[in-house]
């Protein structure tokens, strides 16, 4: 079972706590580093210092880091040209030496783009189809050929297709809950499908739903990596969970219910449940970016036990 940090930004983190974070990461033998890619904090509070763009920060954590993996959960489909953002990308991936991975989703959050002058189209998911399609064609066209799509929301004429990524391909996520047409897209163009948020007995559905999606799609099941993304608050005692819990504005009893929470012990109790019913891989959502000793926690007491 992988371990990957996913941290949420936009509730409050300059760049510089995030290379922290990100540089514990590495240094604690943690998988990748992961962040959402929003501009407005949810919820209560200021979000002070305000938000950081998801891949403008990549980019200096690709030079300040050497071994991780970084990526997106999800990068918002509304904020880039499908154009724009395979060149962001690619370039990322070169100046990180090939470590880059892209989550792709439609964009949900309405009141973020009110704010920031950004439009919300409705038809947001047969857009995130064909931002896939584009993003994975320009990336996957031969050096020297051109790329063309003509759809209902883009268009590319002789496309040199560049620059082109340091990795052959590189790995591309997309997740969700939707029962149809998310397991069809995952199909079509994910290297791994993340379901986030969800329960044991709700994850298992929806990664069945996408085996069965790729079965159909004349594609193994197994070509996919499954993935579950969720909150983690981990204490050596309930004293501390309890500590941390409230750090974050939640209860303790609703994160062990919804999420990875209670002691190194129970957490990896249900590591092994979510291991059962097929999940390779855990995005840990850490919600205090300053309690780097969370981190290291969960790295020697919950991690170590995995292998």
């Amino acid at each position: 079972m992988d371990l990957r940090i996913f941290t949420e930004p936009q509730q409050g983190a300059s760049y510089d706590t995030l290379l922290a974070v990100a540089k514990a990461t590495e240094d604690l033998g943690f998988d990748a580093f992961f962040r959402s890619d929003h501009y407005l904090r949810m919820g209560s509070g200021d979000g002070l210092p305000g938000p950081t763009d998801a891949w403008i920060t990549l980019a200096g954590l690709a030079r300040e880091t050497k071994r991780i993996r970084l990526g997106t959960l999800m990068t918002a489909g509304t904020f880039r040209l499908p154009g724009v953002l395979a060149i962001q990308v690619a370039q990322v991936d070169a100046m990180s030496g090939g470590r880059v991975e892209l989550g792709l989703g439609a964009g949900w959050f309405e009141e973020e783009h009110t704010a920031y002058g950004i439009p919300f189209p409705k038809e947001k998911f047969a857009r995130l189809e064909e931002q896939l399609a584009i993003v994975t064609g320009l990336w996957e066209t031969k050096t020297g050929d051109t790329f063309d799509f003509h759809g209902t929301y883009y268009d590319l004429t002789d496309s040199p297709a560049l620059p082109k990524p340091a990795q052959a391909r590189i790995p591309v996520l997309i997740g969700g809950h939707g029962a149809t047409r998310t397991p069809r897209l995952a199909a079509r163009y994910a290297d791994e499908f993340n379901i986030p948020f969800a329960s044991i007995e709700d994850s298992e559905r929806q990664f069945a739903r996408v085996r069965a999606a790729a079965e159909e799609a004349d594609r193994g099941a197994d070509s996919l990596t499954y993935s579950n993304a969720l909150v983690v608050c981990v204490g050596k005692d309930d004293q501390e969970v309890a500590r941390r819990a409230a750090a974050i504005g939640r209860e303790p009893a609703e994160l062990r219910a919804n999420g990875l929470a209670g002691t190194p012990a129970e957490v990896v109790d249900k590591i092994g449940r979510y291991a059962g019913i097929g999940s390779q891989r855990l995005y840990l959502q850490v919600l205090d970016l300053a309690d780097l000793d969370h981190l290291e926690l969960i790295s020697t007491q919950v991690q170590s036990q995995l292998s």
